[in-house]
């Protein structure tokens, strides 16, 4: 079964949505047989690579909001990624760019490796207060997660997966897609924000009966069974 999430390595929300979809697939009887792909999703397509100001005071001017706000909101999402085991440090991320932290991941997974290298640049943006906008950090991040550092600068210098992430924005735009994280389980179930575990697997569920219906032989008629009109000996 195959699921296609939809995220933005500077989105909150995402990296908690990432936490409940592991947990979802921990307790979905087939999560072995579930193919996860992370598709690109850029929430500010024409941000510098390396954007002045910290996360509260652009939030705060995003939205009309007041710095204490603005600072709360931080705190409450904090507490929400603390709850599913997330260490959120948003004091002292470096917001920026994130188009070539978006084609990393896809060179990442062409060897097999996009979920840690999607991993590693949360981990990276919300904890460590690494600037996900640069090359420099962008390939140091490459080699830890395993991928050839010849690989990871040539990409990096050239345009390599840029169709593949302006791809992934075209197909969200025809989904109408307009906000991450977003899960679509087997291209048919859309699911939108970072909700629970437990909805992720009631999805799962549906979406894996739809794939595999039940096929019955017998019945009442052959005389090995009961129905509510009775026992047929």
């Amino acid at each position: 079964m195959q699921v296609d999430v939809w995220s933005d390595v500077v989105c909150p929300w995402c990296y908690i949505g990432k936490r409940q979809l592991e947990a979802a697939l921990a307790s979905f009887g087939h999560g072995g047989e579930v193919e996860v792909t992370w598709r690109s999703y850029e929430l500010d397509p024409r941000a510098p690579a390396r954007r002045e100001g910290d996360l509260v005071d652009l939030l705060a001017k995003k939205y009309g909001m007041s710095t204490d706000q603005a600072r709360a909101a931080n705190e409450r999402i904090t507490g929400v990624a603390s709850g599913l085991g997330l260490d959120y440090r948003l004091e002292q991320a470096k917001p920026g760019n994130s188009f070539d932290a978006h084609r990393l991941v896809h060179l990442a997974g062409a060897h097999g490796l996009g979920d840690a290298m999607k991993e590693r640049l949360f981990e990276a943006y919300f904890t460590d207060g690494l600037p996900i906008g640069d090359t420099d950090t962008l390939v140091a991040l490459g080699i830890e997660v395993g991928l050839p550092e010849g690989e990871v600068r040539d990409t990096l210098a050239g345009d390599a997966f840029a169709d593949d992430v302006r791809a992934d924005e075209r197909q969200a735009g025809n989904l109408g897609i307009t906000g991450v994280p977003f899960f679509v389980v087997d291209g048919t179930y859309g699911i939108s924000g970072a909700q629970p575990a437990e909805v992720l697997v009631e999805v799962l569920e549906r979406a894996w009966s739809d794939a595999h219906p039940l096929v019955v032989t017998g019945g009442p008629a052959d005389g090995t069974s009961c129905s509510d009109d009775g026992c047929v000996a």
